[in-house]
């Protein structure tokens, strides 16, 4: 029984491997020379002016995760709607579950004045 999870691990270790080991190799055999014109902030060609950092509102981040959850959502319900059929009541009950935990997110957000775009 152990040895069906062993290839899952397996599969998990080399799939966090590769984005990994580039980054790590790419760290030890770049040249580090730094100098100040390499650390200056270069836009175009020209010279910055003003600040650097660009600030966003609060807001756009809300709507951000909103976005993730909801798109999350879909892919959760996507494969449930194609294998209904095969999935009985069981199945039906724990998506509606799932659906009431999110909606209720959206109702508290929603009340809270978060989704307003002030």
């Amino acid at each position: 029984m152990l040895a069906n999870y062993a290839f899952i691990g397996l599969f998990f270790i080399a799939a966090a491997s590769f984005p990994v080991l580039p980054l790590i190799g790419a760290y030890f055999l770049r040249p580090s020379r730094p100098t100040e014109i390499k650390l200056d902030t270069y836009e175009c060609g020209l010279e910055a002016i003003g600040d650097i950092w660009v600030q966003f509102k609060v807001q756009y981040y809300l709507y951000a995760l909103a976005f993730v959850v909801f798109d999350i959502e879909v892919v959760f319900l996507y494969p449930w709607a194609v294998a209904f059929n095969q999935l009985g009541l069981f199945a039906l009950v724990e998506m509606a579950i799932f659906l009431f935990i999110l909606i209720s997110g959206l109702v508290y957000a929603w009340r809270k004045g978060a989704l307003e775009w002030v």
